[in-house]
């Protein structure tokens, strides 16, 4: 590192964008570092003019700042589109015609947290070129222009609900829903658009505020979910919908308050999109239930297995052609009639358009599918020094007498079931989950995941469902 080269945590660089605690990790000398280091790896493409945009999170102005300071220190200008929603950051990419921008958010993390997802052409990077940046920095690679970058301002909000609202057309049903923006950036786009394309809406939490005073902003979460499973029931809705804090991720329940997974509202869309392409390739997350690609199959789709984490889904999805993905973790990728980016609003309304065409129940459709019993994804805490050499271990153990599948962490073929560990990319955390044909063959099927676990040396934890 030479003199004067800012040190910059490298745990921070993750492997498919920047995170970290806010007022430590993500300091102002560390943002603005982060900011000309990106302003230089952009400018050496020939890219000289980027979108930027924050979420609702009490860190996020002064780290829009600070970054906005050290791209424009490298010669790169700014259109500045203020709060917004991360698929809205996506959009003004296409909408200004840039190649480049960030997103200043912390999406799901609890409110201490905060970070940065980095846009190179119409698609965020990641994995080594996430690295490039480090790189730039401590190899003291950054530039500083003769001439500073400049910043104007765009408001984008109506133009991209007008975009959304264009893109849906409902049937003949008219649909109620309840919408929990859980104070992150969801109220100030979703409400209106649901009303504009014909729904009743009942909103929850509209109002943005970093401090997340109703609940955590991550409608995955059963924990986060009672007070739209109450609105729901109390309103005599046909679904419930939430949102993460920055809007690229989407809860769903049904108008039994039943919470859905979302490899259960994967199939909803795929069974919408298959008929209509079949042969299709269907991308299948690691974590994804079995039914998944047995159904997928059944309605004519080629099922293919592939790793968890948004940039890598969508960048698979370019590469296959595919029409659309989705995760577990409620990240939906649309690409037949949309930009094949995650957009939990349009997700919203692709869902609420199948919905109004069909006189069924959205928990009578999810009744029809092949069920499991499963645990949800249980995410246990584990440092980043010893999450991969457990995951390492459990893969070596089970390669010896098991099926494997082990293109991201692994994935244990048993008789009756299946049972997954990989790292979180973005997170000290491990990830778990197994799903079993019968309540007992899912007990012995975790007890199997539980002992491997163990014997590589890591936590204990409860299994969440």
């Amino acid at each position: 590192m030479s003199k004067g080269t800012p040190k910059v945590p490298a745990h921070i660089f993750r492997e498919y964008d920047i995170r970290g605690l806010a007022e430590t990790e993500l300091d102002s000398k560390t943002v603005k570092a982060i900011g000309q280091a990106y302003g230089t790896y952009l400018s050496d493409l020939g890219i000289f003019t980027v979108t930027i945009a924050g979420d609702a999170r009490l860190s996020t102005p002064r780290i829009k700042a600070d970054i906005i300071d050290g791209v424009t220190k490298a010669g790169v200008s700014v259109i500045d589109i203020g709060f917004a929603a991360t698929p809205t950051f996506y959009w003004s990419l296409y909408h200004f015609g840039v190649d480049g921008g960030v997103m200043v958010t912390g999406s799901h993390n609890p409110p201490e947290f905060n970070g940065l997802k980095l846009a190179q052409g119409k698609a965020t990077i990641w994995g080594d070129e996430i690295q490039e940046i480090y790189r730039i920095i401590t190899e003291g690679r950054t530039e500083t222009a003769e001439i500073p970058g400049s910043v104007i301002t765009k408001d984008i909000r109506r133009p991209y609900i007008e975009m959304l609202v264009s893109k849906i057309t409902l049937g003949p049903r008219k649909i109620k829903v309840v919408l929990d923006s859980g104070n992150g950036t969801g109220g100030l786009f979703a409400p209106e658009f649901a009303r504009a394309i014909g729904c009743d809406v009942v909103e929850l939490f509209s109002e943005p505020d970093g401090t997340f005073p109703n609940h955590h902003p991550d409608p995955t979460k059963r924990e986060y979910l009672p007070s739209l499973i109450a609105a729901v029931k109390e309103s005599g809705a046909d679904l419930g919908i939430g949102f993460d804090g920055d809007s690229d991720r989407i809860g769903v329940v049904d108008d039994k308050g039943s919470m859905i997974f979302g490899d259960q509202l994967m199939l909803v869309f795929w069974q919408e999109i298959l008929p209509k392409n079949p042969g299709a390739t269907v991308i299948v997350e690691v974590k994804s239930s079995m039914m998944l690609p047995s159904e997928t199959s059944r309605l004519g789709g080629k099922p293919i297995w592939w790793k968890s984490g948004h940039s890598l889904v969508k960048a698979k999805m370019r590469d296959e052609n595919a029409l659309f993905s989705g995760e577990v973790s409620g990240h939906m990728f649309f690409a037949d009639e949309y930009y094949g980016y995650d957009d939990a609003f349009y997700a919203a309304g692709r869902l609420l358009r199948i919905l109004s065409n069909t006189d069924m129940k959205l928990s009578e459709i999810i009744g029809k599918m092949p069920s499991y019993p499963s645990t949800a994804e249980t995410r246990f805490a584990c440092s980043d020094d010893l999450k991969f050499k457990i995951v390492d271990s459990v893969r070596e153990s089970a390669e010896h007498d098991m099926e494997t599948i082990t293109i991201d962490g692994v994935r244990i073929i048993h008789k009756n079931g299946w049972s997954l560990l990989r790292s979180s990319n973005t997170q000290p955390v491990l990830v778990a989950r197994c799903e079993g044909r019968t309540k007992d063959d899912l007990d012995e099927i975790c007890r199997d995941m539980e002992r491997r676990i163990k014997e590589a040396g890591g936590p204990s934890f409860n299994w969440e469902y």
